[in-house]
């Protein structure tokens, strides 16, 4: 095996690891559930958002220079400082790191310790995440290494037995519009968000090997990508057949959680019950304890040394602590308007970064960004509950929105206005992605 072959390999299964989340694990087996007979329509919708874009997000960073800022300053560096913080925010105290505990009390206290709180569940969950923050980055690492095998070999067990021997039979009349609703669904595992963070990461990791020019960088990163992505693709739809195929053996309004331990138990038993759930919950952790590290880290550095990196983990901890008892269903529907918002946004300056040379004009970065934004800022609103019938109605008459896509066309116009604009002389260039990562 070469050199090249084996960073490809090894850098891939850290890719992997770094997305692959125990709290990911709820979203594919409800997204094939309430699909039923349009599962594989669904599945093809949920990879482009859940595996597709965060490996063009991790491509598009390293091609802009490593960072959030990097890539969307070439809008504007105050809207890429804003952008950087909205998205450390969600994927850490907003969100993702009350999601992991929240996810590890209903998969693996719930079902296993009789009378547990989420209370006691969540403060016992945040001092253990505040010890090794603080203390032992180092343990996390290693725990990690014995954690995702495990946590691998158990889902494994479970879809094989779901393949060969599934609870039933797929059924249901099939989701209307599955592709989009997959699609969108895909935004909750909140990676594209996460891949333009990680990418930095896997730079460093790319130039301690000797890989120090950008076009290396992407290469290899791609390379790693294709091995990251089969085995994401590989979980993601035997867990979502495994939620088509038992459609007709639960309630339709199962939570995302009971449906994943309903299954392992119907498949595995009661001992696979407590190792899913001891997985999920170790491995939550760790998510948790990286995710704490890297906006103590962050806000830190931001705020130059004047706000502390403990002090800032102290107070992660505490907010997550008491957002995770809402539970997972409401910290998801919390989620919504914010990923229907930024999401798009996202996927526009990872698409135009990654056409180089073809999106060289900031004014059509400006003007793509805006496009996007001001679609899905209303879309937002719709699902935070108050709705704007009047905006809302003229939206839903453009293409592809019933689909769930408004956002695409007026991306596309503001684009396009941007390049007009930049030929009359109107906005700077953004430069190569060679000049960019030399910022």
């Amino acid at each position: 095996m070469s050199k090249r072959t084996g960073d490809v390999i090894w850098v891939g299964l850290a890719l992997f690891a770094m997305f692959f989340g125990a709290g990911n694990l709820i979203f594919p087996p409800f997204m094939g559930f309430i699909a039923g007979s349009n599962w594989s329509i669904a599945l093809a919708g949920f990879l482009i958002t859940g595996i597709g874009m965060p490996l063009l997000g991790i491509m598009a960073s390293s091609r802009a220079g490593g960072t959030v800022e990097h890539l969307a300053c070439r809008v504007n560096p105050l809207f890429g400082r804003i952008l950087s913080i909205v998205i450390i925010l969600a994927i850490g105290p907003l969100l993702a790191i009350p999601r992991t505990a929240a996810t590890t009390f209903e998969m693996g206290v719930r079902p296993n310790i009789p009378g547990a709180t989420a209370a006691i569940s969540s403060l016992v969950y945040f001092a253990i995440t505040l010890f090794f923050a603080l203390n032992q980055k180092k343990v996390v690492d290693k725990i990690g290494k014995i954690l995702t095998p495990f946590l691998l070999i158990t889902l494994a067990l479970i879809i094989l037995k779901g393949l060969f021997s599934p609870l039933g039979e797929i059924g249901g009349s099939g989701l209307p519009n599955a592709f989009g609703r997959g699609f969108r669904e895909g935004y909750q595992t909140m990676d594209a968000m996460a891949s333009v963070v990680f990418a930095e990461i896997i730079i460093a990791a790319m130039v301690f090997k000797g890989y120090s020019r950008t076009s290396d960088q992407v290469k290899m990163t791609s390379l790693a990508g294709l091995v990251s992505a089969i085995g994401l693709g590989l979980v993601y739809g035997g867990l979502m057949y495994l939620g088509a195929s038992s459609v007709r053996l639960f309630p339709g309004d199962i939570e995302r959680t009971d449906l994943l331990i309903r299954i392992t138990q119907g498949l595995l038993g009661s001992a696979g019950k407590i190792a899913l759930g001891l997985a999920v919950a170790l491995a939550c952790l760790t998510t948790s304890i990286g995710l704490t590290a890297t906006v103590g880290d962050y806000f830190s550095t931001l705020s130059k040394g004047k706000l502390g990196y403990k002090a800032i983990c102290l107070a992660t901890c505490v907010f997550s602590a008491v957002f995770a008892t809402f539970g997972v269903t409401t910290i998801i529907k919390v989620a919504v308007p914010l990923l229907v918002t930024v999401y798009p946004v996202v996927i526009v300056l990872v698409i135009l970064t990654m056409m180089g040379r073809l999106a060289r004009s900031r004014a059509v970065y400006i003007g793509a960004v805006v496009g996007a934004f001001a679609t899905s800022l209303f879309d937002a609103l719709t699902a935070a509950g108050v709705p704007i019938p009047s905006i809302n109605q003229l939206i839903l008459n453009i293409p592809f929105a019933k689909s769930g896509f408004p956002w695409v066309l007026p991306a596309l116009a503001g684009g396009i206005i941007g390049a007009i604009a930049a030929r009359a002389g109107a906005g700077g260039k953004v430069g190569s992605p060679e000049q960019s990562s030399q910022r």
